[in-house]
């Protein structure tokens, strides 16, 4: 298991498995679920996968293609209304934010510095960058992120078939296959992913391998000089790296070990999840859009894997990845400012 190529087809083969395991069973989000439960498992039990880095960047990029083709013309007439669900969602990303971070110091032994930036709800990265650089636990933060993760992306998709009875929607249905996929389709897709990355990573956005596509796909279906849409199969390859992915995060990471964080990361979910939910439930209740929708849009998982909730879902992937790109945005901008003034007040006091 020390060779990477061998880590890397374990992580595959292991997802794949999983996948095709939820798949037959007819779960949630399958491919991606799946996924993720075999390599979390695999990794706790001693096993290291891993998912080699190009790979992913790669499927990050078919994701954000697939985000960026829900931007239709005709969507250029709703977006100015989504100003007051993105008001809403930076009120509750703050409020989550706090109130997570006096949660997590008093709940555990993590420092101030640790548990502020392991309660920003997003830019797992930047997070942990910049929280190891002003003094905290990088794994601790890393591992914090990562759990929150895993339990929204776990309890968002079962809660819908459970409570709502809502049912995943066939890939090949909102995708299209990939014997449908013309050469000119193929060079437009490859084009944005390359060209939005490159240009993603120079002026520093944020998840530059998923915001540069989407943004570039974006710009091509709201213009209307194309449709394509990635296929179905690439799709689900991108879901199963996805989650395979967030599984291999706890690789070298004991059961007891584990125990021990899920206990601090439940109880911060939960806060999270609430505040999501009631700040949905208070613009559903003003008639702005459905609960579900909103939901998703304001539940702090990953960008990729929420985006990937709400296709799986048929909801409005559109308005989803727009707020998540939005709350990621900010908790970067404003996350590390933020804790140096509360710092300073917290000295002068």
């Amino acid at each position: 298991m020390n060779s990477p190529p061998i880590r890397w087809l374990t992580a595959l083969g292991l997802g794949a498995v999983g996948g095709g395991l939820f798949a037959a069973l007819d779960l949630p989000l399958p491919w991606m679920l799946g996924a993720l439960t075999a390599t979390t498992l695999a990794s706790l039990g001693g096993i290291r996968p891993e998912v080699p880095v190009q790979l992913r960047s790669v499927m990050i990029a078919v994701l954000g293609l697939m985000l960026g083709s829900a931007f239709s013309p005709e969507l250029l007439g709703r977006v100015g209304r989504w100003s007051d669900s993105l008001l809403v969602l930076l009120l509750a990303t703050a409020a989550s934010g706090l109130l997570v971070t006096v949660y997590l110091q008093r709940k555990s032994d993590m420092s101030r510095v640790t548990a502020f930036f392991a309660a920003a709800p997003g830019g797992i990265n930047e997070m942990v960058v910049t929280g190891g650089a002003m003094g905290g636990d990088e794994r601790t933060i890393a591992l914090s992120h990562s759990l929150r993760i895993l339990l929204i992306v776990f309890t968002v998709p079962f809660g819908y078939r459970l409570i709502a009875h809502v049912h995943s929607v066939p890939m090949a249905d909102s995708m299209g296959l990939l014997t449908d996929l013309g050469a000119r389709d193929a060079l437009v897709m490859a084009g944005s992913a390359l060209v939005g990355s490159l240009l993603a990573r120079l002026i520093r956005l944020p998840a530059w391998m998923l915001t540069g596509p989407m943004l570039a796909s974006a710009g091509l279906h709201l213009s209307g000089l194309t449709a394509f849409r990635p296929p179905a199969e690439l799709v689900v390859l991108a879901q199963v790296v996805t989650g395979a992915s967030i599984g291999c995060r706890f690789r070298g990471l004991s059961w007891a070990e584990m125990a021990a964080m899920a206990r601090p990361a439940l109880g911060a979910t939960a806060i999270m999840l609430v505040l999501s939910a009631g700040a949905a439930a208070l613009l559903a209740m003003g008639g702005h859009s459905s609960f579900g929708v909103l939901l998703l849009a304001f539940v702090p998982g990953g960008i990729a894997e929420m985006c990937l909730v709400a296709l799986a879902l048929g909801q409005d992937v559109a308005f989803v990845s727009t707020h998540h790109v939005v709350r990621v945005v900010m908790v970067i901008m404003l996350a590390p400012p933020l804790f140096k003034l509360l710092e300073q007040r917290g000295r002068r006091s």
